[in-house]
């Protein structure tokens, strides 16, 4: 069990010195305050009243491990057009405004159906790559479905409460990397019938031939439509029985490659709410920095809760129980907090506004007011790198073209209860050509939500404590 009460203020400083280097951690009293980048290098809730049945082989102190890979390492292979950077991000950035766009959607009672709108009704991980836009997100994870298991790739998603599959019979389905997953090749799958209580926690649910149906759609015009059925998932040698997934017979969207999404939000159907007491709604994740070849983790449970890190409180807001929420006081550029208003990230008893950090979304977004902040101070401290044009969402950018390595100011998050999060100089100035163009990587938003993405998460262990309320950075990195 963790101290929380003894929480020190803990000072995470991360240098990256090249996207393959090893991140450095450095002391409160001795972390940079600008930072080094290769530039070459670069451009080189409730349980389910059915309770789920766990076994297999634990890996070491109680946790099951996984791994995650970014979306990218699956396609830079596939054709000409993905192995190109350019195409990648500006592919990237068009994914990544619709998530934001479903993401405010949802918030202000726009009627999407994922994640919480949809579904108000022991430790394991597995290694994790990277994915799609909103129901795909950005992140990866191969697991097993049925019995004997069928492998295949899963988005990661910290914002749904939904895990699901494309099926056969498959009336339209969208092409992904494995075979579909065919329900009469599994002795473990089990239909919900529609006078189950685990139906009826589907708000968009219906019968047919007295299956329980689903139905879930996504802000950018994506959907899933199937059989809610109770299903064996298998992560690495550990089996899960009797999860509650979505069988989808009808499938459209941007989901191409995943044959479907792992929901790991905060509401009762995603898999941690599911798993319930069995792993305290404990899990870590360390997301892989975009175009290695390296893979991150995904691990669940208690051992997957890590000695050092520096612990901060998850908040609740009832109007989006899916959401991790965070308290967020302020900004900080080259060690120096940029002037904000206090409440500019405050999640108001109504539940507006507040900071969300989101597997699924890439860039960070910011309230306008606290960008141009964030933006000007950054500016003001990069005076020895040239300006060039904005790019896509970006209207910060430098012609680095023609630098060996350069050296930017640190960027910092100034948590509520103290500790702060500096930035490796990777997850805030990224290449967005192949021509030696870098922007500065956050974005503004007319609304008040501040989405923390997963560019600015990468490499760095963050781990949620669901049981005791707490989300935690470091202290090992990937």
């Amino acid at each position: 069990m963790f101290a929380y009460s003894a929480l020190p203020v803990v000072l995470l400083a991360l240098l990256h010195l090249s996207l393959s280097s090893v991140v450095a951690t450095a002391t409160a009293t001795s972390y940079p305050d600008f930072q080094l980048l290769n530039v070459k290098q670069v451009l080189i809730g409730t349980k389910i009243p059915r309770p789920l049945e766990v076994s297999g082989v634990r890996e070491n102190q109680g946790k099951w491990k996984m791994k995650l890979v970014h979306r990218d390492m699956l396609y830079s292979n596939a054709t000409a057009t993905f192995k190109d950077h350019g195409h990648r991000f500006h592919a990237r950035m068009q994914r990544d405004v619709k998530r934001v766009a479903s993401l405010l959607r949802r918030l202000s009672g726009g009627g999407d159906q994922d994640g919480a709108a949809a579904y108000e009704a022991n430790d394991f991980g597995s290694e994790v790559v990277s994915g799609m836009d909103q129901g795909s997100g950005e992140y990866f994870v191969r697991i097993g479905v049925g019995s004997p298991p069928r492998s295949h790739y899963m988005v990661i998603d910290s914002g749904s409460d939904i895990v699901w599959v494309q099926c056969q019979p498959c009336s339209q389905c969208y092409k992904q990397s494995d075979p579909v997953f065919d329900p009469a090749e599994s002795a473990s799958y089990s239909g919900v019938s529609c006078s189950s209580s685990v139906c009826d926690r589907v708000e968009n649910s219906g019968c047919n031939a007295r299956q329980c149906g689903y139905e879930v759609m996504y802000g950018d015009g994506s959907y899933t439509k199937g059989t809610l059925a109770l299903e064996t998932l298998t992560f690495g040698r550990t089996v899960v029985k009797k999860v509650a997934i979505g069988c989808g017979h009808i499938n459209r969207g941007m989901f191409t490659g995943a044959a479907g999404l792992l929901g790991i939000g905060g509401g009762s159907m995603s898999l941690i709410g599911q798993l319930g007491g069995q792993t305290g709604g404990a899990f870590s994740y360390c997301l892989v920095s975009r175009g290695t070849d390296a893979s991150g983790s995904l691990v669940f449970g208690r051992g997957a809760m890590p000695v050092g890190a520096a612990w901060i409180p998850l908040l609740h807001n009832p109007r989006a129980p899916s959401y991790y929420y965070i308290g967020l006081s302020g900004l900080g550029v080259g060690g120096t907090q940029v002037p904000v208003p206090k409440d500019i990230f405050q999640l108001t008893e109504l539940g507006y506004g507040g900071v969300v950090m989101d597997t699924g979304t890439a860039i960070t977004r910011l309230p306008t007011m606290a960008y141009n902040a964030l933006r000007d101070a950054f500016i003001a401290q990069t005076t020895n790198l040239p300006r060039t044009s904005g790019v896509s969402i970006f209207d910060t950018c430098y012609n680095v073209s023609g630098f060996v390595s350069i050296q930017v100011p640190t960027i910092s998050f100034y948590f509520s209860n103290g500790p702060i999060l500096t930035l490796p100089a990777n997850n805030f100035l990224i290449p967005v050509g192949d021509v030696g163009t870098f922007c500065f990587a956050f974005s503004p938003s007319t609304s008040g939500l501040s989405i923390i993405g997963n560019i600015q998460q990468e490499g760095i262990q963050i781990s949620f404590d669901g049981a005791n309320g707490f989300v935690g950075f470091g202290p090992n990195v990937c």
